[in-house]
Protein backbone atom coordinates (compact mmCIF):
# COMPACT_ATOMS: atom_id res chain seq x y z
CA UNK A 1 0.00 0.00 0.00
CA UNK A 2 2.82 2.43 0.86
CA UNK A 3 5.48 1.02 -1.45
CA UNK A 4 6.00 4.24 -3.47
CA UNK A 5 6.15 6.33 -0.31
CA UNK A 6 8.62 3.96 1.35
CA UNK A 7 10.73 3.89 -1.81
CA UNK A 8 10.95 7.71 -1.72
CA UNK A 9 11.62 7.64 2.01
CA UNK A 10 14.51 5.18 1.73
CA UNK A 11 16.00 6.42 -1.55
CA UNK A 12 19.70 7.15 -1.35
CA UNK A 13 20.66 10.79 -1.42
CA UNK A 14 19.26 13.90 0.21
CA UNK A 15 15.97 14.18 -1.66
CA UNK A 16 13.53 16.50 0.01
CA UNK A 17 10.13 14.92 0.57
CA UNK A 18 7.04 16.69 -0.75
CA UNK A 19 5.02 18.35 2.04
CA UNK A 20 2.32 15.65 2.05
CA UNK A 21 4.97 12.93 2.39
CA UNK A 22 6.73 14.82 5.18
CA UNK A 23 3.40 15.21 6.97
CA UNK A 24 2.72 11.48 6.68
CA UNK A 25 6.26 10.64 7.87
CA UNK A 26 5.89 12.87 10.93
CA UNK A 27 2.47 11.38 11.67
CA UNK A 28 3.90 7.87 11.48
CA UNK A 29 6.75 8.89 13.78
CA UNK A 30 4.20 10.11 16.33
CA UNK A 31 2.51 6.71 16.09
CA UNK A 32 5.88 4.96 16.47
CA UNK A 33 6.50 6.80 19.73
CA UNK A 34 3.00 5.95 20.99
CA UNK A 35 3.64 2.28 20.22
CA UNK A 36 7.17 2.23 21.68
CA UNK A 37 5.98 0.78 24.99
CA UNK A 38 4.13 -2.05 23.28
CA UNK A 39 0.73 -0.37 22.97
CA UNK A 40 -0.77 2.97 22.02
CA UNK A 41 -3.48 3.88 24.49
CA UNK A 42 -6.48 6.11 23.78
CA UNK A 43 -4.87 9.16 25.43
CA UNK A 44 -1.84 8.88 23.15
CA UNK A 45 -3.98 8.42 20.03
CA UNK A 46 -6.18 11.37 21.00
CA UNK A 47 -3.07 13.47 21.58
CA UNK A 48 -1.76 12.53 18.12
CA UNK A 49 -5.09 13.57 16.60
CA UNK A 50 -4.93 16.96 18.39
CA UNK A 51 -1.33 17.52 17.32
CA UNK A 52 -2.15 16.73 13.69
CA UNK A 53 -5.30 18.88 13.72
CA UNK A 54 -3.41 21.84 15.16
CA UNK A 55 -0.17 21.47 13.20
CA UNK A 56 -1.84 20.97 9.82
CA UNK A 57 -5.11 22.89 10.40
CA UNK A 58 -7.24 19.76 9.93
CA UNK A 59 -10.73 18.93 11.06
CA UNK A 60 -11.03 16.31 13.79
CA UNK A 61 -12.12 13.73 11.22
CA UNK A 62 -9.27 14.56 8.82
CA UNK A 63 -6.73 14.37 11.67
CA UNK A 64 -8.06 10.95 12.69
CA UNK A 65 -7.91 9.77 9.08
CA UNK A 66 -4.30 10.95 8.79
CA UNK A 67 -3.40 9.19 12.04
CA UNK A 68 -5.01 5.95 10.85
CA UNK A 69 -3.07 6.16 7.59
CA UNK A 70 0.08 6.80 9.64
CA UNK A 71 -0.65 3.75 11.82
CA UNK A 72 -0.68 1.57 8.72
CA UNK A 73 2.48 3.21 7.38
CA UNK A 74 4.31 2.88 10.69
CA UNK A 75 3.65 -0.86 10.69
CA UNK A 76 5.36 -1.14 7.28
CA UNK A 77 7.99 1.57 7.74
CA UNK A 78 11.72 0.97 7.73
CA UNK A 79 13.97 1.34 10.72
CA UNK A 80 13.87 4.61 12.60
CA UNK A 81 17.21 5.80 11.17
CA UNK A 82 15.98 6.04 7.59
CA UNK A 83 12.54 7.11 8.68
CA UNK A 84 13.77 10.13 10.65
CA UNK A 85 16.30 11.06 7.96
CA UNK A 86 13.41 12.00 5.70
CA UNK A 87 11.98 14.29 8.37
CA UNK A 88 15.38 15.83 9.09
CA UNK A 89 15.86 16.57 5.40
CA UNK A 90 12.38 18.08 5.09
CA UNK A 91 12.18 20.19 8.26
CA UNK A 92 14.30 23.15 9.45
CA UNK A 93 16.00 22.84 12.86
CA UNK A 94 13.63 25.10 14.77
CA UNK A 95 10.68 23.11 13.41
CA UNK A 96 12.42 19.84 14.35
CA UNK A 97 12.39 21.08 17.95
CA UNK A 98 8.62 21.44 17.57
CA UNK A 99 8.58 17.86 16.24
CA UNK A 100 10.43 16.70 19.37
CA UNK A 101 7.94 18.62 21.50
CA UNK A 102 5.07 16.86 19.73
CA UNK A 103 6.76 13.49 20.25
CA UNK A 104 7.19 14.21 23.97
CA UNK A 105 3.55 15.24 24.13
CA UNK A 106 2.54 11.83 22.79
CA UNK A 107 5.00 9.94 25.00
CA UNK A 108 3.71 11.69 28.13
CA UNK A 109 0.00 11.59 27.18
CA UNK A 110 -0.69 8.39 29.10
CA UNK A 111 0.80 9.84 32.29
CA UNK A 112 3.58 7.25 32.30
CA UNK A 113 7.20 8.01 31.47
CA UNK A 114 8.02 4.66 29.94
CA UNK A 115 11.69 3.66 29.48
CA UNK A 116 11.01 2.34 25.96
CA UNK A 117 9.48 5.67 24.93
CA UNK A 118 12.35 7.58 26.56
CA UNK A 119 14.85 5.42 24.68
CA UNK A 120 13.11 5.97 21.35
CA UNK A 121 12.90 9.72 21.99
CA UNK A 122 16.64 9.89 22.71
CA UNK A 123 17.32 7.99 19.48
CA UNK A 124 14.96 10.12 17.40
CA UNK A 125 16.34 13.34 18.91
CA UNK A 126 19.82 12.29 17.79
CA UNK A 127 18.67 11.21 14.32
CA UNK A 128 16.81 14.49 13.82
CA UNK A 129 19.96 16.40 14.74
CA UNK A 130 18.34 18.06 17.76
CA UNK A 131 20.52 18.53 20.83
CA UNK A 132 19.80 16.69 24.06
CA UNK A 133 19.42 20.06 25.77
CA UNK A 134 16.76 21.21 23.29
CA UNK A 135 14.96 17.89 23.71
CA UNK A 136 15.01 18.23 27.51
CA UNK A 137 13.64 21.78 27.27
CA UNK A 138 10.93 20.54 24.89
CA UNK A 139 9.98 17.80 27.37
CA UNK A 140 9.85 20.33 30.20
CA UNK A 141 7.62 22.67 28.16
CA UNK A 142 5.26 19.77 27.39
CA UNK A 143 5.16 18.62 31.02
CA UNK A 144 4.39 22.17 32.20
CA UNK A 145 1.75 22.76 29.50
CA UNK A 146 0.06 19.35 29.35
CA UNK A 147 0.96 18.22 32.89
Amino acid sequence: MFKDFLDRLTAPGPTRLPDDDARLALSALLVRVARADGHADQNELARIDRILATRYDLSDAAATDLRREAEALEAEAPDTVRFTRAIKDAVAYEHRIAVIEALWSVALADGDRDPAEDSLLRLVTNFLGVTDQDSARARQRVAARDG
